[in-house]
């Protein structure tokens, strides 16, 4: 009988909110880091949030999980990190009625410059980070510039929602199931101008692969409604329901996230948010940018080279770059003013 493995650490920001609520029994139930890996939670949120953080306590006990090796609840991220294999940093500031983009990145600046040197010097130095919290990009960005201990590929932020929500539209437009379609892939910032690119995807039809716009055969729905809709769900969730996403948010944290852990499939590659070293594509380097990445067993990723780019795709990717560029801007500022 194999040795049973040691458990990881994981650490979840914004533990006491809706998106964590959906997401804790993924992690705990084994879906993300899989059926014999034991797990020890550290639930990480404000103050204010501590007596509901009780709350998501008892329920974890109740769920009866025999992966669950322990839940460290806490307001203090110095705790929160310590000694951690995984960072989910969910947490941040929400955008109000009125809010200006500029005043959103200001609040959530400080909280992930806070949160990068908190895992600087007390997570593990081969921690993988996924930021969910918005503008997700740039707070990557922020928090890695201030985790210069840790590599700079092991800061990512979540794309795979927008992918996710794309392959549904796809599916939905093919009459065939999700698990047919592969190689969608969300370009740049995960905000309105994101580029969900169908051009390179395949569908398996009667049991043949196949380039999925030749299937459709729809290229104008492809270029127009297919992307307004995508880079607009998140906006129509929260018209319809009056909050934003939650379970399909936290599905996708846990997709991204298994697949940082186990690899892709052969053939096949996921959208994060990494690091531009201004090799690829012709985005220059300095911001976290969403890329089709593979990625190996253990973690190790690398952005999928040579996908052909005509006109309407470069026009897309550099208007999305330049909003990220914009982003980064003023996080550095901001930076450099709160010193």
């Amino acid at each position: 009988m194999a040795a049973e493995k040691a458990p990881i650490k994981v650490c979840i920001t914004g533990s006491a909110g809706q998106i964590a609520y959906s997401l804790l029994l993924e992690i705990a139930s084994g879906k993300v880091f899989g059926q014999d890996q034991p797990v020890i939670l550290h639930l990480l949120d404000i103050e204010p949030c501590l007596e509901k953080l009780k709350g998501v306590v008892m329920e974890l006990e109740d769920l009866a999980l025999s992966l669950v090796r322990g839940v460290v609840p806490t307001a203090d991220p110095y705790v929160g990190f310590a000694d951690v294999d995984v960072a989910l940093l969910l947490g941040a500031f929400p955008r109000l009625k009125g809010m200006e983009r500029k005043d959103l990145l200001a609040k959530n600046n400080a909280i992930f410059l806070a949160q990068g040197k908190a895992i600087d010097s007390v997570a593990k130095k081969t921690v993988k980070v996924v930021v969910v919290g918005n503008p997700c990009n740039t707070n990557a960005l922020t928090c890695m510039k201030n985790a210069p201990s840790i590599p700079k590929e092991n800061f990512t932020c979540l794309t795979r929602l927008d992918q996710n929500r794309a392959k549904s539209q796809l599916a939905r437009k093919l009459g065939v199931s999700v698990a047919q379609i592969s190689n969608v892939i969300i370009w740049g910032n995960h905000s309105g101008t994101q580029f969900p690119d169908a051009r390179h995807a395949t569908v398996e039809i009667n049991g043949v692969s196949q380039s999925l716009t030749g299937a459709l055969s729809d290229d104008a729905w492809i270029k127009s409604d297919f992307i307004s809709t995508v880079q607009q769900r998140g906006a129509s969730v929260i018209k319809a329901r009056g909050l934003s996403s939650a379970m399909s948010a936290a599905k996708a944290i846990g997709d991204h996230t298994h697949d940082w852990w186990f690899g892709t499939a052969p053939g096949e590659f996921t959208s994060m948010g990494v690091y531009c070293d201004g090799s690829s594509y012709n985005i220059p380097a300095g911001v976290i940018y969403s890329f089709p990445v593979k990625i190996e067993s253990g973690g190790k990723w690398t952005i999928v080279q040579g996908l052909p780019q005509d006109d309407f795709a470069t026009e897309k990717m550099e208007a999305t770059y330049n909003e990220l560029f914009e982003e980064s801007n003023a996080a550095a500022e901001l930076a450099a003013a709160a010193q």
